[in-house]
C-alpha cells in the first residue's frame, strides 16, 4: 500500500471503527482514468477487511459498517469501493 493520505485514512478508519485484524487496500484508480465521475482516475479502491464485527452479518450489513466508517471519505476521496469482507 502506498502512503497516500487517502489510503492511510482508509486503513486507520477501518482498523479503528471495525477493530479489523487485517486490512488490505489496493488502489485501482489508474485503471479508471477518464471515466465519468473520476476523470483524473482518483478514488477507486478495493479493500479486504477481516473483523469479528462481521460475524453473523449478511453482505449488506457488513458493507454498511464499512460505509459508515468511511462516510466522509465517500463524499470526497473515494469514488468507487470494492469490498471483500469476512469475520475470519
Amino acid at each position: 500500500m502506498s502512503d497516500s493520505p487517502t489510503l492511510v485514512l482508509i486503513e486507520e478508519r477501518l482498523r479503528s471503527a471495525l477493530s479489523a485484524t487485517q486490512v488490505k487496500i489496493e488502489d485501482h484508480s489508474e485503471r479508471h482514468r477518464g471515466h465519468a465521475g473520476a476523470k483524473d482516475g482518483a478514488g477507486h479502491y478495493r479493500v479486504t477487511v477481516v473483523a469479528e464485527v462481521f460475524e453473523g452479518k449478511n453482505r449488506v450489513q457488513s458493507q454498511r459498517l464499512v460505509y459508515d466508517a468511511l462516510s466522509d471519505l465517500m463524499k470526497d476521496g473515494i469514488h468507487a469501493l470494492e469490498m471483500k469482507l469476512s469475520a475470519e
